[in-house]
Parts: C-alpha cells; structure tokens; sequence
C-alpha cells in the first residue's frame, strides 16, 4: 500500500481525505513516480524506447538548445524543462526530458520531439507521484515555443550575446569563417520558427494540457515548407493557434477506424498509422522541403527527415501498451451498481451506446477495428473552423498524385495540402515504409500476402487516409431530453467518441478540455466548474483535476452554451446529468474500473 501522506503517521483522518482529494503536497526531486501497470509487456525496455525513439523531429541542434540562456542567466535547459511540465528522463544523458529526441544530423546531434512528450503524464496523490504512459501530458507546449524564440532572439540580439553563444556551440576562439557559417545557419533557423511563433502564438491560449495540433501542423507545412528560396515562408499562411484541445490518450488508439478529435484520419492498419503519424511529426519540425523536378513532379524526400522505422517502432509500441489500471482503493459494490447504470440505453443516463468496443472496419491484413462513433453532442465548435482553413499552395500548386489526389488549385484547403505531403512523402519510398514487407513476416502472414499485393492495399488505404467529409454518419440516436438551455445538437460539430478505457486518467474532458473532472461533467453544463487550473495534482474523488493546484497558476477560464466557439466553452455532453446523486457517485466508482 503506498502512503498518501505529506506528514507522519499521526496525521488525522480528515487530513489523509484533505490529501487525496487536492493532490496538494509536492514531491521533492528524489522522489521517484510510482508506475502504474500498462500490462505485462509493457516493461521498462519498452518504456524506455518509447521516451527516446527518434521519429524525424528536428527541433535545433542540441549543441544550439544547451547555448541558449533564460532572462535570468541560467541555462535554457537548466530544470530539464520542468517548469514547463515536461517529465524528468533519467536515461538522458544531455538532460532532455522525456519525449525529447536526439537524431543525427548535419552539424551534429539534433533535438526533436516524439509522441511521448505529449502523450506521457504523472498525477500527484498526496507525496506521491504516478506515470501514466501514452496519457496526456499535462505540459505548456506553447510557452516552451514561445520562451524559445524569446532566447535566440536574445543570442541575436547583439555581438555580445551571440559571441557567448558561439563560444558554446564552438569552444573559444572559434575561425572567423565558423562563426559567420554559425550566425548564418541560426539567422535561417529564427526567421522560420520567430515567424511561426509571432503568428501561430500571438498569446498562450492553450495553458497546460491544450493546444491546437492541427492548426499547428497546417502552419508548420503551408506557413514554413512550401514557399519559394531562399526561406521557404508564405507568412500569411500562418494563423493562429486558436482552437485548443487536449492531448488525447493513445492506449487503444491504433484499434480505432478513425482518430483525430474531428474524426477526419482513417485508422486501423500500419500504413494508416504511419500517414497519422507522419503527420503529427511535420508538426513537430520534421524536415520537408520538396522540390520540384518537373512542372508538376515533385520530389518529397529531399531532405525529408520523416524517419519511418521510428514511426514504425513507436506506432507497434502503441499497439502494446495497454489502459492504466486504477492504483487506489475501489468500492468494488459500488462500482458493480455503476456498471449497471453504465450500461443502460443513452436515453436513460448509459454510456455504452457511445462509447463501446462494438466492431468497426476491417482493414487491410484482418484488422478488426473499434467502431469510433463521430457525434455531435453539443460541445465546443472551435476545431471546426480549422478542418476547413484555405491556404496558399505556393511551390505545390497543380501538384497532384494520379489516381489519389486532385491537383492543388492555387488556394485550397490546408487539410489538402497535409494530404498530399503525407502521402507523396510515403508513396515515394513505399517499401521502405512498410519496413520492405517485414511487417507482413512479422504477422505470420508473407506465405499469403505478396509484396505486390500489400503494395497495392497501401495504396488504396492511403487514398482515403484523410477525409474531413468521410466520417460516418452518427449511427446513435441522441436523447431527446437536453437540459434546458443547451442548444441541441446540429450534426455539424461532430467529435469522436472512445472507448472509456483508463478515462480516469485523461482529465480535463472534453474534446477541448473544458471540464476538469468526471464529476463536473456529470453536471449541467451551467452548473460545471467556470475556472480552473490545469496542472497535475490529483482529486481521486471527483475523479479529475483537483482544485488546488502549485504546478501551474493560470486558470483557464471556460465559457458556457451562449460561446460554442470560443475554444474554451464547456457546453455540451449533458448525458447523466439528471441522474441522482447516488447513481452519479456509483458510475464515477464503476468509471474508475475501466
């Protein structure tokens, strides 16, 4: 049994209550995170990879990341970026927490992100704390951006600066042709991110735990990769950043037909993983920088840093971690009464109708899939306005795949323009994406299976990779009974439903993040909390986000059904909200169990 307290075993009852339920003390350094089981084959060597596996992410070089300095001096690097939120990796030898890369590269090792770095979370319970791999991270990942372009705006600010800079990234007295190869490479590097950042990031919207990923990605590849030398830039395809979400877990992900919160990638199979994958890394300042052979033939590898054996690697890593189990105490009667309520029809308070394990599409090589309802229940319309951006095409007008893709019109949408970069990038090293059929070994399937034949698949898979206006028609009849005041449902908002597998551990819910606890969203949406802090203490009643919080102090303040698309409206998903009060508190029980 581990000890909840922050005192000695003389403290009250009362206190031992007051501690779980506000997560309020704060471990110090030493204190090492209970894991919390994922399942047998999710062992340390797993865990491990998962931390550190390269997946082509090209953040600066590290030797760029350990010059750079805080406002006050210290090393950029200097808490491992802890005040950002992110998770102290002990196997990293340079400091860099987990989820951050380090890669080859031209110059030197290089620093990236993999999907650990948003996808990896510790609650606080009293002194202790507890990883939850794949969970969401509970991070600032905007302020980490913009306190990085703050700091090498610094190092270019004047001779002086830059000279501590290079000296090192160079050692002292460095040639005179190295530090002008230097203040070159690092000027091209700022004019790309400190214009990403003054546009995508005019202000942190998001706060910990949020942030708008695809808007990010559409920036990344039409703001940054697409233009003309010498940088690349069509500024004002950058927009901001304006439709935070939270990081969605990742157990289970790889059984979905579809994912992404709007619905729109199809899901189920490697090649379908990896086009997901893909693009979540040219978010995370992959390299792509296509060029054009011919009118309208492109090169998509040149200097792709897209690595597909990492990706690869980390997408079968997915594939074995499973949802964490609840590690505290369980009124085992109680929660088998919430399992009855659970299962009831939706219209009566149930939740299995939504959010179930029913079958979904088989995919290519006999992958079963989860059914992923895609509803509108009423939430937060922000994302929407981001599925359907128009961008400049720049260098990729005209470009199209034969048979895949239409050809880019001058303007078109962004969601195009992620489509056909994902896809030109794996159909031109199509073998090597499928690990040269060694997948199909893997599976016990290469007796059956040609290379010719998977090679075909993939190309039909990929075809229907992303789709915002392929998802499937909601198939569940809503309740007729919203609460007063809530506006009903359009059809036109449509957010996935997942299975709620370790949904304990994915606070704050909502796609958006809106609503701190499973009890709060047990509530009417007017009477759900209006402010709160995200941040990692724990509230093992309430089931979420506990009120006090000393990781992160500003609130996130929410709007109601009158602000649908504000980003941060917490309106929406009134199922259970009328039940009694004891019924509420034996599902909470029962959702703990899943």
């Amino acid at each position: 049994m581990h000890k909840f307290l922050c005192g000695g075993a003389g403290v009250a009852t009362s206190m031992i209550a007051l501690a779980l339920a506000l997560g309020a003390c704060t471990p110090g350094s030493d204190v090492k995170p209970h894991i919390v089981d994922q399942g047998a084959v999710w062992d340390e060597t797993t865990r491990n990879d998962f931390y550190t596996q390269d997946q082509g992410s090209r953040l600066m070089p590290l030797t760029w990341l350990r010059a750079l300095q805080r406002p006050d001096g210290k090393p950029f690097l200097d808490d491992k970026l802890a005040r950002y939120g992110y998770l102290e990796n002990p196997q990293s030898a340079h400091g860099l927490p987990v989820g951050f890369t380090l890669a080859d590269a031209p110059g030197g090792p290089s620093v990236g992100m993999n999907c650990a770095a948003c996808h990896t979370r510790e609650i606080q319970v009293g002194s202790d704390a507890y990883r939850i791999d794949g969970g969401p991270a509970i991070v600032d990942f905007e302020a980490l951006l913009l306190d990085l372009d703050r700091a090498m705006a610094a190092a270019l600010s004047n001779d002086s600066n830059f000279s501590i800079f290079a000296a090192s990234v160079l050692g002292e007295n460095p040639a005179p042709d190295q530090l002008v190869a230097l203040k070159a490479d690092v000027e091209a590097w700022f004019l790309q991110f400190d214009t990403l950042v003054k546009r995508a990031l005019p202000r942190t919207f998001g706060g910990p735990g949020r942030v708008d990923a695809i808007a990010m990605i559409f920036n990344r590849l039409s703001g940054l990769d697409i233009g003309t030398e010498p940088n690349r830039i069509i500024a004002a395809n950058i927009q901001p950043a304006d439709a935070p979400v939270r990081y969605p877990f990742l157990w289970n992900a790889a059984k979905q037909d579809r994912t992404q919160w709007t619905g729109f990638a199809a899901n189920g199979n490697d090649i379908l993983g990896l086009a997901r994958n893909l693009g979540e890394v040219y978010g995370v300042f992959a390299h792509f920088e296509p060029v054009k052979k011919f009118d309208f033939i492109v090169d998509f590898r040149n200097r792709n840093s897209a690595n597909f054996t990492g990706l690869n690697r980390l997408e079968q890593m997915i594939r074995k971690l499973q949802p964490p189990k609840w590690p505290f105490p369980v009124d085992t009667a109680l929660a088998a009464k919430g399992a009855a309520i659970y299962n009831r029809p939706t219209g009566e308070g149930g939740c299995v109708a939504c959010h179930n394990t029913d079958a979904g599409k088989v995919r290519f090589l006999n992958n079963q899939t989860w059914k992923t309802p895609v509803l509108d229940v009423g939430t937060d319309t922000r994302a929407y306005q981001i599925v359907g951006r128009q961008v400049d095409t720049g260098m990729l007008e005209g470009v199209s795949i034969p048979l895949l893709t239409k050809p880019l019109g001058k303007t078109d949408t962004a969601m195009n323009v992620l489509t056909l970069a994902v896809l030109g990038t794996i159909l031109e090293d199509l073998p090597s994406a499928l690990d040269d059929g060694s997948r199909v070994m893997n599976a016990g399937l290469q007796d059956t299976v040609s290379s010719i034949d998977r090679l075909e698949q993939a190309k039909k898979d990929l075809a229907g990779a992303f789709d915002p206006g392929g998802r499937d028609d909601p198939e569940i009849a809503l309740p007729q009974a919203i609460q007063a005041g809530v506006p009903a449902p359009s059809g036109k908002f449509a957010f996935e439903s997942r299975a709620m597998q370790g949904i304990w551990a994915a606070a704050p819910y909502l796609h958006n993040g809106s609503v701190p606890t499973l009890e709060d969203l047990l509530k009417p949406s007017d009477q759900r909390s209006k402010t709160f802090t995200i941040g990692p203490n724990y509230d093992v009643a309430a089931v979420g986000i506990a009120k006090v919080q000393t990781k992160f102090t500003t609130p996130l303040v929410t709007t109601g059904c009158e602000n649908l698309g504000s980003g941060n409206s917490n309106c929406g998903h009134e199922f259970g909200t009328s039940l009694p009060a004891d019924d509420k508190k034996a599902l909470l029980e029962y959702l703990k169990t899943l």
